[in-house]
């Protein structure tokens, strides 16, 4: 009882309050160009719900993001298995609520093989085929160098290890992944047929999965990728996504999904759990310093100080600083360039070393 009460509580609040998509930034003519914040870009638009969406480039390899707002209450992607299973579990929103046979095994099936065979191939392209450009543009173009490369590489070996990639293994995975990937296309392709959505005559959250999926591979994905050019055999999987990309994503008329600057990050208002609590917290009060700070600075300049004469031991300690700072630099970028040059396979765990007698 108290659990329905909480419920309608919260559809009423989703109702009454403005949302706000949290995403990564946009990129590739896609408005988030991550392939995680996209299908529920997509899914908001399928639902024709006026929402803002804010752009948060602090934390480029944060799980809780995408996130939706509503008054007091946020929906984070790293519980209950993601935004959009956290909106329909509360019962704030569901596309699937007018599908009489959106439970049914075929439409379960199909949810679970975009989720996890076309999504793990598609992580594979984004993470360990392609060049680090594509990823770069969408999570790490505004951190520096060095800590951007680092953070592709730890990126890169969590998915060799979630996709159970080592480097004895790495070429029969490899086609399993796209062996995988074609066998789900094949099988989309088959069940969308010449319909405007792939169940019944109206979208569900299987469609804003696919699609989100099919916009990234189609636009993000260079034209020798692999995923894209099994894709792109299938003509009406292609004109699906391309039909809806200028229904929902270039049309402007409906006002839905308005974007916001990019320097705009939106505060979470939902207490975080305790796996993220203590990352949350350094990020949130100083935004709200920032957004204070903001106001009272309008319309004041301050004066100017004046300059102080150094001593001749603060000089000498200035000196000796930047001496070592460029030290470190040196020594992370001879670092760097030396694990550019190393093979990737031999980035591997030690699952994948070969022990001999």
């Amino acid at each position: 009882m108290a659990s329905a009460t909480a419920a309608e509580a919260a559809a009423t609040e989703w109702e009454a309050a403005r949302k706000v998509l949290v995403a990564r930034k946009p990129c590739f003519g896609l408005p988030t160009a991550c392939p995680t914040c996209l299908p529920v870009y997509v899914y908001l638009r399928m639902a024709q719900v006026p929402f803002d969406i804010h752009v948060d480039t602090s934390f480029p390899d944060a799980d809780h993001i995408p996130y939706v707002e509503f008054g007091d209450c946020v929906a984070f992607n790293n519980e209950k298995g993601g935004v959009i299973e956290c909106l329909k579990e509360d019962k704030i929103l569901n596309l699937n609520s007018n599908h009489p046979s959106a439970s049914s095994p075929d439409v379960l099936s199909t949810k679970a093989m975009v989720s996890t065979w076309l999504a793990d191939a598609l992580q594979y392209e984004l993470w360990v085929v392609s060049d680090d450009s594509i990823a770069h543009d969408i999570y790490f173009s505004d951190l520096s160098w060095p800590i951007g490369k680092i953070l592709h590489w730890k990126k890169a070996r969590d998915v060799k290890q979630l996709l159970g990639i080592t480097k004895l293994n790495a070429a029969e995975r490899e086609e399993e992944i796209y062996q995988r990937a074609s066998v789900a296309y094949d099988a989309l392709s088959l069940r969308l047929g010449d319909q405007t959505y792939l169940f019944d005559n109206s979208p569900t959250d299987v469609d804003a999965l696919f699609l989100g999926h099919a916009l990234f591979v189609l636009n993000a994905l260079p034209d020798t990728s692999v995923l894209r050019g099994t894709l792109q055999k299938h003509d009406n999987l292609v004109n699906f996504a391309e039909h809806h990309k200028a229904q929902l994503l270039e049309s402007s008329s409906s006002g839905l999904g308005s974007s916001s600057d990019p320097s705009m990050l939106s505060t979470p208002r939902k207490k975080a759990s305790a796996g993220r609590r203590s990352a949350m917290v350094n990020w949130e009060q100083p935004r709200a310093v920032l957004s204070s700070a903001g106001r009272s600075r309008v319309g004041y300049k301050p004066k100017p100080r004046a300059k102080k004469e150094r001593t001749e031991e603060e000089k000498t300690f200035r000196r000796r600083a930047k001496y070592f700072l460029a030290t470190q630099l040196v020594a992370v970028l001879v670092f760097l360039s030396l694990l550019g040059g190393v093979d990737s396979s031999e980035l591997e765990d030690d699952d994948g070393i070969d022990y001999e007698d």
